[in-house]
């Protein structure tokens, strides 16, 4: 968590002066982090929360078994053949793992559109999840419970109730952050077995990251069918949902209910895949947790823009064919690409995918009209950017303002006041979260809100997980991520002396997001009520707290504010992707 936190810092520092420059949008660079994951992973096994009925939770990907199903498994007959799963130690979840929904995007096929899975025949076990897609160690609060990263990583895992053989439950496809740089579906607070006890299917599957998964390059785009090349990983995802769509049915799942849900670079992956037309009609609801393509964090950048960038990354690793780029082997790519600092490969406005950048689509009204629940966190933020290496005061705060907003600051300072010293600081804080992640997804949810023709629904997570034992800092605020446990039933994947009121807030907030998968609405009985954002209701957010409640926006003026600012700087025309 702390490495990733000051990845995120790093981001911040780089693009927050001045407040226009930030707009660029800058791809961030990577930096090589690893922590052992074993005590984690120990202690989320022992807790008895996640099934290990199918052995050991670490190996790779399925391989085949005899016909004759172990005792406790499941069999189910998918497109390409018959998978096996476990069943959970209380035989409520059916649990598979590692099933193939692509073919192994490796050889000629790196740099191609996801292919069907081959057949196969006989029982495919499918216990282990699948290795996890090429990457290095970038953020450390990342715990894995596959075999290692490899280019053979297109795999998914469902879980789904006993007794929804035939009950066509509703689906929720998860889709794992990690600034498209990192991240897996094996995570353990990312584990679906808790949820789905909660009368929903859940799936979850790995996507190409990083230069696998987002390369551009004028070779590609000529080879391309539809002059495209970039966006590889969002394929991925969209070669999920459309298993989902053939195959979630033999799980129990509908393929006519389905809710697409992410954090970060999953959260932007759903504003894409809703302004995308591959995927419409593969899903008919949207949850996005801190992120969306209308600002510049992640930005998507121009074909031609990503091409030229891209090409003299190429060049400068001495590959100068696509021949010779896919004869790479993958570790040495995964190496070059790790020790470069100018391109963070993500999505791009390939023409194909995204047709135009997803702001764009939202304001036509182009987007999946479907209903979207979505929000950030209260402290994605870090206040130390905004001071420049400042002492940070309230003199030097304001000092601050004046310099970056000029005849503005006024303004700014009444949005975000400086008082005090602390008061300073808090503000800083919120303006780093605000433009890292809260600015773009309060621009989408308006945008949603205005041409969807659909229900929103916004949250803000105020939650502050405890600090670890031992711990004599503060806790860390409700930073970047800090839901996602919450969401899963999951708080015990991480080792933090948890409170009676987080598990509270954690079963309350998992019936939020399954009530909404179910029918396109958070509310429930005995919940406290969830209103519909928008103007008639004064714009209400749901604060989710130990004593969750809505409120009518507090801070609209703030976003207002950045919204009204001067466009950004057009892209340079040195080729660096931003």
């Amino acid at each position: 968590m702390k490495a990733r936190f000051h990845g995120i810092l790093r981001f911040l520092l780089a693009c927050l002066l001045p407040i226009s420059a930030m707009a660029q949008g800058l791809r961030m660079p990577h930096a090589a982090i690893d922590i052992s994951n074993d005590l984690v992973q120990a202690k989320w096994l022992a807790s008895g929360k996640v099934n290990s009925a199918a052995g050991n939770l670490m190996r790779g990907a399925g391989v085949m078994a005899s016909p004759a199903a172990a005792a406790g498994s499941e069999t189910v007959v998918t497109d390409a053949g018959t998978v096996e799963g476990a069943v959970s130690a209380d035989s409520k979840v059916r649990i598979f793992k590692g099933i193939p929904f692509a073919a192994p995007p490796v050889g000629a096929l790196r740099w191609k559109a996801p292919q069907p899975a081959p057949s196969w025949t006989g029982v495919r076990k499918a216990a282990d999840f699948g290795a996890r897609c090429m990457q290095g160690r970038i953020y450390g609060d990342m715990v894995f419970r596959d075999n290692g990263p490899s280019e053979d990583c297109l795999y998914l895992n469902v879980w789904a109730p006993s007794a929804s053989s035939s009950a066509r439950l509703p689906v929720m496809v998860w889709i794992y952050g990690g600034g498209y740089a990192a991240g897996s579906a094996s995570e353990p607070r990312q584990d679906g077995e808790i949820l789905a006890k909660k009368g929903v299917v859940v799936v979850s599957f790995n996507y190409r990251l990083g230069v696998f998964g987002f390369l551009s390059h004028p070779e590609l785009t000529k080879e391309s069918a539809h002059s495209a090349s970039g966006n590889y990983g969002l394929l991925d995802q969209v070669a999920a949902l459309q298993w989902v769509r053939k195959n979630i049915a033999a799980f129990g799942g509908d393929p006519d209910n389905v809710t697409i849900f992410g954090e970060s670079a999953g959260s932007f992956s759903v504003s894409a895949l809703m302004a995308s037309p591959l995927a419409q009609g593969l899903f008919q609801r949207a949850i996005g947790e801190s992120g969306a393509y209308f600002s510049t964090t992640l930005s998507a950048q121009p074909l031609a823009l990503a091409e030229e960038a891209d090409q003299k990354f190429t060049d400068s690793i001495g590959a100068h064919s696509l021949e010779a780029l896919r004869a790479l082997p993958a570790d040495a790519l995964l190496d070059a690409a790790l020790k470069q600092k100018a391109i963070w490969f993500s999505p791009i406005v390939d023409g194909y995918f995204l047709p135009d950048y997803v702001r764009s689509i939202f304001a036509g009204g182009r987007q999946s009209k479907v209903p979207l629940l979505a929000g950030w966190n209260a402290d994605e933020g870090d206040f130390h950017g905004f001071f420049a290496g400042a002492d940070p005061t309230a003199a030097n705060f304001i000092a601050r303002a004046h310099a970056l907003f000029g005849d503005q600051a006024d303004a700014f300072l009444k949005l975000y006041p400086a008082a005090t010293d602390d008061q300073a600081k808090r503000s800083a804080q919120d303006l780093a979260g605000d433009q890292f992640i809260g600015f773009s997804t309060w621009r989408w949810i308006e945008a949603q809100a205005a041409t969807g023709n659909s229900r929103v629904f916004r949250y803000e997570f105020d939650d502050a997980p405890p600090a670890p034992k031992g711990s004599t800092g503060p806790s860390r605020g409700a930073y970047h991520s800090a839901e996602i446990e919450f969401v899963f039933e999951a708080l015990a994947s991480k080792d933090l002396p948890w409170r009676p009121e987080d598990e509270k807030l954690s079963d309350l907030m998992s019936s939020y997001w399954t009530n909404f998968a179910k029918t396109g609405d958070p509310n429930g009985p005995g919940l406290p009520p969830w209103p519909a954002y928008g103007s008639q209701g004064n714009y209400q957010v749901m604060h989710l707290s130990a004593s969750p409640h809505a409120t009518p926006d507090e801070h609209r003026g703030r976003y207002q504010f950045l919204d009204a600012l001067p466009p950004p700087k057009p892209a340079p025309p040195s080729g660096q992707r931003r």
